[in-house]
């Protein structure tokens, strides 16, 4: 059989330009921005919130990859609001090398609840740098019972976002929670350092809420209320390599304050320190009837050193006066304990404080140790409607939860 050429060379050119066009592409160039060429000044007393916004805005309506590059220095800048509704969708970096620094006066930022807002951003990295918000005043304020004290600002938010990176960044002295992570989808936090006063009020270091595969990894926090906080809607999320105090502990909750709530599902917690904290491993949600649910949640690889509540699930929350009369209608389950050890603060270190109405199912300790810190005897356990198993629980053990035959 006789093939003619004229059919097969078209043929091998396509096949032959399969190969070669991929190898042969060009990586995209990417455009570099200072902040100083915009006005701004590293000085810490000129207001450099126009030269950030315009450089955004740069970056924004560009079609290449943009870094922009805040130099070493002090950076006073007040409200920043960076809106990606109309970006190209283009990958943005921000890399800072100084700080970036709030007013003095807490009431310039407080009045608009947050001082960095990212909203609906796409490919969005922020590496390095300071964020100092100073809100140490504003702690006073509210600590000495000021009855004008303003709510107070979340140093860095994140919102309706996708795609985020947060690397190597520092927060100290927010006023109010310092990372916020809200209906988001695909969130990095790596190597982020958190630092606020043991008596600031209401510095949650990172809050979760209503977002979805959201990562935190080898990152110290030591603040005034909850290292991680876990609020509803929120899914596979996984928190590793985590030191942890002073500060509330790394939380799922508050849960069920409406009737109509999203839950909580899919969370791993693994490898952390506490280190004199109020709360270890917590699951908190209120007292009074709602639709919301934690579940499907692992704490695993735990070291606890002087921590008050070592492991906690406390279903009748309240923090307003007077509290509701009520059984929590969330509903919790499936929730695994394991590989944790150290000290408790207090004679109870395992508290599970569960609903009548909804008890806690599918509770599951092994390889739980934990002793009472400078007092030679052991710990106690607490247990209220919760049913699961317990393997390997050696102080104490948790007298709701049957032993685990098929585990021993």
């Amino acid at each position: 059989m006789v093939y003619k050429t004229s059919c097969l060379l078209p043929l091998a050119l396509i096949f032959l330009d399969f190969i070669l066009i991929p190898s042969l592409a060009k990586p995209i160039p990417t455009t570099f921005i200072n902040v100083l060429a915009y006005g701004a000044k590293p000085d810490g007393s000129t207001d450099s919130t126009k030269a950030f916004l315009a450089a955004w805005q740069v970056a924004c309506a560009s079609v290449n990859p943009t870094t922009i590059i805040v130099p070493k220095g002090r950076f006073l800048v007040g409200n920043l609001v960076f809106q990606g509704k109309k970006c190209t969708d283009a990958p943005i970096s921000i890399r800072i090398a100084g700080s970036m620094i709030a007013p003095e006066d807490y009431r310039i930022v407080a009045s608009t609840e947050q001082w960095i807002w990212f909203e609906s951003v796409t490919d969005v990295s922020i590496y390095g740098g300071i964020l100092d918000a100073q809100g140490s005043s504003l702690w006073n304020c509210k600590n000495n019972g000021g009855s004008n004290c303003p709510t107070g600002a979340k140093t860095l938010l994140f919102s309706g976002s996708n795609n985020i990176n947060i690397n190597g960044l520092t927060s100290i002295n927010s006023q109010k929670f310092h990372i916020v992570i809200n209906s988001c989808n695909n969130v990095n936090i790596d190597g982020v350092r958190v630092s606020a006063a043991a008596d600031s009020p209401n510095t949650d270091g990172i809050h979760i809420q209503s977002s979805h595969l959201v990562s935190i990894t080898n990152s110290r926090i030591a603040t005034g209320d909850d290292c991680i906080s876990i609020g509803p809607g929120s899914s596979h999320v996984s928190i590793q390599g985590i030191q942890c105090g002073p500060g509330h502990g790394i939380s799922i909750g508050s849960l069920g304050i409406a009737e109509e709530e999203q839950g909580v599902e899919n969370v791993i917690v693994s490898n952390v320190d506490f280190t004199g904290t109020s709360n270890g491993v917590r699951i908190k949600t209120w007292a009074k009837n709602s639709k919301s649910f934690a579940r499907n949640i692992v704490f695993q690889h735990i070291n606890m050193e002087m921590v008050k509540n070592p492991i906690i699930i406390d279903q009748h929350y309240c923090f307003v006066k007077p509290c509701p009369n009520q059984e929590s209608g969330v509903e919790v389950s499936n929730v695994r304990y394991e590989d944790i050890h150290g000290t408790s603060s207090t004679d109870v270190a395992v508290k599970l404080d569960c609903s009548k109405e909804k008890p806690c199912n599918g509770i599951v300790m092994d390889n739980v140790n934990l002793a009472l810190q400078l007092v030679n005897r052991p710990a106690q356990a607490s247990c209220n409607n919760a049913n699961g198993l317990a393997n390997d629980v050696v102080i104490p053990f948790t007298p709701c939860l049957k032993r685990d035959i098929l585990m021993t």
